[in-house]
């Protein structure tokens, strides 16, 4: 039997120093703790079924559907609208007003009064209003060139063009997915102590692979609509290639700062994975069989990942680069010696860019789920556990722990006007975060506090003033102002993983390496930037459909198979 660990203990957790930097946030990759793959997962494993009781179109893809998903215990059932949206009123922007298709996760089995309900309020969104019955509202548009481009060779009784398809990768992209209470859901800890929702947004994940299913469904049904002697079906192997597309911009960048203990639980996960991996005496013939399998299937997925924002274009290059050498260093004896994970590990620390660092880490974890997948059960949190200040904490010891945990901001010049330059706020038209220039917009009024670095510097410089054996309780009441920062470094003692070691105002900050590290952990792929604030990603590109789930593995479609090179 294998050794289940190396007895030596010489391998360590990366230091939150290394892992909790920006740059390399903004280049994590889906990996087997991701949201979407824990979802099938445990769909597979219990035994879920799913059925379509509902679906009524017109040939212009008007009309409404409801696809359920059932459970040991509870059913979800994804209310969907189709609408005749007119060309000059589609947009991705949050402030848009009108979709292609709306949609709402509702709690068991709709009755007819609940959908007509729901069809005088979820086309409205934002001027409608949901039910604790709801617990998801979303929206989507169609991508318009390759979703006719489809339907139209399927109405002609032909397969639509790979190279379109591998193009875009998805035929429908969603603009928002809302939970949490917003708009008159259910709240979050009504649902949180369910087994099929406990995990990190599983019930965002779930809207959006039944909204993939909805998608080809539609398609389909238009083409036979449109000329029903000759309309064929999507073919099995392509109808894998449809993800769905998702438009993700400034609104869900501060969710990382905001919540450092389910944050830190994320990251935590993924580290602990990664440690037990390294920590491996020896590597099976099976393991290295897998890894080298799936470095040559993300060889594949590099070349199909397209981006023009020039940032992710040079990252692309490095990245093709990395794996080229990945796969010849897999190739190699070396992966048969003692801890050949960590001597790779180690090798790509050395030889290969942050990105291509990042994509070793998610094939890492691959040939081992019996390490991985169960840490996927620790990845949430009771945020309200960590929210009292401990007044008795000594201040010579909350020095100490601003010294380790904010070190970096202690070294920034926070006079300088580089280091402030940017401003988060909450747009009043939308109540949506948002990030501004703050030399050039009358903004500190309304700033919110996503500056731990800048604040933890002020803390501490106010601290340097006090001596003797001073508690907290004793400087916040003189300084009421630093009680949040406070908080966060009583968190951060504890929890490693919580705090960002960089500065999010500065002038160089990308928030799209903020909306990164949160993608990848929902197991978003092929992340296209299209400018430093929003992003176009694919979800479930190339997963079993729900009839497909029971046929095979569900977990075996991150990368694209080599057959489709």
């Amino acid at each position: 039997m294998q050794a289940p660990y190396n007895q030596e203990k010489s391998v360590s957790l990366r230091h939150p120093e290394t892992v909790m930097r920006l740059e390399r946030m903004g280049s994590f990759h889906q990996c087997r703790l991701s949201f979407m793959r824990t979802l099938l997962r445990r769909m597979k494993e219990d035994l879920w079924t799913f059925d379509c009781p509902k679906f009524e179109f017109d040939r212009k893809g008007v009309g409404r559907a409801i696809y359920t998903a059932r459970g040991p215990l509870r059913s979800y059932s994804l209310v969907c609208f189709g609408h005749d949206l007119p060309a000059e009123h589609r947009s991705d922007r949050v402030i848009a007003h009108a979709w292609d298709s709306t949609f709402a996760l509702f709690d068991g089995d709709p009755t007819q009064v609940d959908v007509k309900r729901l069809e005088r309020n979820v086309s409205k969104q934002e001027a409608g209003r949901i039910s604790s019955r709801e617990i998801i509202l979303s929206r989507a548009n169609r991508s318009v060139r390759l979703f006719n481009h489809v339907v139209q060779s399927l109405a002609a009784g032909h397969q639509p063009d790979i190279e379109q398809i591998e193009a875009v990768g998805y035929i429908m992209r969603t603009t928002a997915v809302y939970g949490s209470g917003k708009f008159g859901a259910v709240d979050r800890e009504a649902i949180a102590d369910r087994k099929e929702l406990a995990g990190p947004f599983q019930a965002e994940m779930l809207t959006v692979y039944l909204i993939r299913t909805y998608t080809i469904d539609l398609v389909e049904h238009m083409a036979r609509t449109s000329s029903p002697s000759t309309a064929v079906r999507l073919d099995r192997g392509l109808r894998r290639r449809f993800g769905v597309g998702n438009s993700t911009g400034l609104g869900l960048a501060p969710f990382l700062i905001s919540h450092p203990l389910l944050i830190h639980n994320w990251i935590e996960a993924r580290e602990k994975a990664l440690f037990r991996v390294r920590s491996r005496a020896q590597a099976t013939k099976e393991q290295i069989a897998c890894f080298r399998s799936l470095t040559a299937r993300a060889c594949v997925n590099v070349e199909k990942w397209r981006s023009r924002h020039p940032l992710q274009v040079y990252k692309l290059g490095l990245l093709k680069s990395d794996l080229a050498a990945l796969k010849a260093y897999a190739a190699s004896n070396r992966m048969h010696g003692m801890m050949p994970w960590n001597q790779l590990f180690e090798w790509g620390e050395k030889n290969l860019s942050i990105e291509g660092q990042e994509q070793l880490v998610s094939l890492l974890l691959e040939p081992h789920p019996e390490l991985v997948d169960g840490l996927a059960e620790q990845m949430g949190a009771d945020e309200s556990s960590v929210f009292r200040v401990d007044g008795t904490m000594s201040l010579q010891r909350l020095r100490a722990v601003v010294e380790d945990v904010y070190g970096w901001a202690l070294e920034v010049d926070w006079n300088a006007p580089e280091s402030v330059a940017r401003a988060w706020y909450i747009s009043e038209e939308k109540l949506e975060p948002r990030l501004g220039e703050r030399f050039e917009e009358h903004l500190e009024p309304y700033e919110q506090p996503m500056a731990p670095g800048r604040d933890a510097a002020a803390l501490f410089r106010d601290i340097k003033g006090w001596k003797g054996t001073a508690t907290i309780a004793d400087f916040l009441l003189h300084h009421p102002e630093h009680r949040h920062i406070v908080r966060r470094a009583q968190i951060a003692a504890n929890f490693p993983y919580a705090e960002i070691r960089d500065n999010t105002i500065s002038a160089t900050m990308l928030p799209i390496d903020l909306l990164r590290c949160k993608l990848s952990f929902f197991g978003a792929t092929h992340f296209d930037p299209r400018s430093d604030r929003w992003v176009r990603i694919n979800m479930f590109q190339n997963a079993p459909f729900p009839h497909e789930l029971s046929e095979g593995d569900a977990d075996d479609w991150s990368l694209p198979c080599i057959q489709e090179a």
